[in-house]
């Protein structure tokens, strides 16, 4: 099928924190929806059947929770209701955002999935109802081709989000298309964690996903293209993510996902938005890993001179590395019950400093949540205190192989190259209770190789 995903430079409120009125809000959320129906139009002039929009797109972010209230259009999230708010606009109040998307997806004939901030009065009887007797949510909505509203998603892993609430149980939205089958969609920050997104793949057998996102890149292990990839990788599904583009707040990264490959836009340099549109396969049955490879084993010569142990903050983490040295060898790093090991083989030898290092513990900083990590990264200059740093550029070729004896099925492959582009492995998956990826040479200069396990119990 032909999806589409826009990575949108939104009109920002110069003041968010400020109280507007009804009005004011709808003319600023008017002028990022004329850009939307822009690339709607372009999007279903090139085939697609399917568009997706990122997160906080329309309204933009840092507002407080009174201030924010202007720009929330009224839900009703209920399966049970029926409603084209194109074809219907007088069912509800302050629905205005809502008929503007539905009448897009009409139009054009497509699928639409966009973000939008939502409210929903509350009874001072239901125990979670917040004192202002509203609730509001991060939003997301899915409009079929005829403009019918055929799902809604309220995020359920808030990233400093003050204005918005938690909803009180996860939400598992899915909703049919004829092209596809099945869409699955979350938000964010919600790619990190079991519930919804890991529950919602597994109990709906979910294949395709639609992922608004608000993504703030950080190097080595979390920009948004690696992360995206490799999640999609990991699940064996299709995966459009839309991101916004702030490159001043480091956000920017969207693609058009399959296990196998990708299209992808990643640009810190320019301004404006990117429609990215690409021809993708539907997935029905399962990838299968062809496991019988065998993973290679450290040595146990012990004779050698083993390379130094050095302790270096990564994504705010204290990763334990080994400097990868030389033009070929063999590795191994251990922190806690996480052991991880490295077999490589550099083409050239180049002026690099790489090195191979382990987390097994719970990440504190920006989200609680328990990683193990195995990861081979190219270090900012040549002493061991620059690894760890955001790099975005190497040129070092170097096939690898690398393994951890991983106490968690969700590992998620990391592979990142220079001017981060994207790359794929050659082989990966379970062998002897390890976890290995491997590559004969990537294809440019390698930025990240990583196993980046999510633990999701001990969170």
């Amino acid at each position: 099928y032909v999806a589409a995903v826009y990575e949108h430079e939104s009109i920002l409120s110069p003041n968010p924190t400020v109280l507007v009125d009804r009005q004011s809000a709808l003319e600023l959320m008017g002028r990022n929806l004329d850009i939307y129906e822009e690339q709607v139009v372009a999007a279903a002039r090139q085939g697609a059947q399917i568009i997706v929009f990122p997160e906080d797109g329309i309204h933009g972010f840092n507002f407080t929770r009174s201030s924010i209230y202007p720009y929330l259009d009224f839900v009703l999230h209920s399966h049970s209701v029926k409603w084209n708010p194109c074809r219907e606009p007088y069912l509800f109040n302050d629905t205005e955002v809502l008929q503007r998307l539905s009448c897009m997806a009409l139009k054009n004939k497509i699928f639409l999935v966009a973000n939008l901030g939502t409210k929903q009065p509350c009874e001072y009887t239901d125990p979670h109802c917040p004192t202002d007797g509203r609730y509001q949510f991060n939003t997301n909505v899915a409009f079929n081709d005829d403009g019918m509203l055929v799902a809604t998603y309220r995020k359920h892993n808030l990233y400093f989000e003050y204005a918005f609430d938690t909803p009180p149980e996860p939400d598992y939205e899915v909703f049919d298309t004829p092209f596809a089958g099945k869409f699955g969609m979350f938000t964010c920050f919600d790619i990190l964690f079991f519930e919804p997104a890991v529950n919602l793949i597994r109990r709906y057998n979910v294949k395709q996903v639609v992922y608004p996102t608000a993504w703030m890149n950080q190097l080595p292990l979390l920009s948004a293209v690696e992360f995206q990839q490799a999640f999609a990788t990991a699940f064996k599904v299709n995966i459009l993510a839309a991101n916004i583009h702030h490159p001043t707040l480091g956000m920017t990264g969207s693609g058009i996902y399959t296990p196998v490959k990708s299209s992808i836009y990643h640009n810190m340099e320019s301004y404006g938005g990117k429609l990215i549109v690409a021809e993708i396969p539907v997935i029905t049955v399962d990838y299968e890993n062809n496991l019988e490879k065998t993973a290679g084993r450290a040595s146990e010569k012990g004779k050698e001179q083993l390379p130094p142990l050095f302790y270096a903050e990564m994504m705010y983490d204290n990763f334990t590395l080994v400097p990868v040295w030389g033009q070929k060898g063999e590795l191994q790093v251990c922190a806690n019950t996480l052991c991880c090991y490295l077999n490589y083989h550099r083409a050239v030898l180049t002026n690099e400093l790489y090195a191979l290092g382990v987390f097994d513990g719970l990440h504190t900083v920006h989200g609680t949540y328990y990683v193990q990590a195995c990861a081979l990264v190219k270090c900012g200059g040549l002493s061991f205190s620059t690894c760890g740093q955001e790099v975005t550029d190497a040129t070092a070729l170097i096939d690898f192989q690398l393994w951890g004896n991983m106490s968690t099925p969700y590992i998620f492959p990391l592979l990142l190259t220079s001017g981060i582009t994207l790359d794929f492995a050659d082989d990966m998956g379970w062998k002897n209770n390890h976890y290995y990826i491997s590559k004969n040479r990537t294809s440019s200069g390698l930025l990240t190789a990583a196993l980046y396990g999510r633990w999701y119990e001990k969170d």
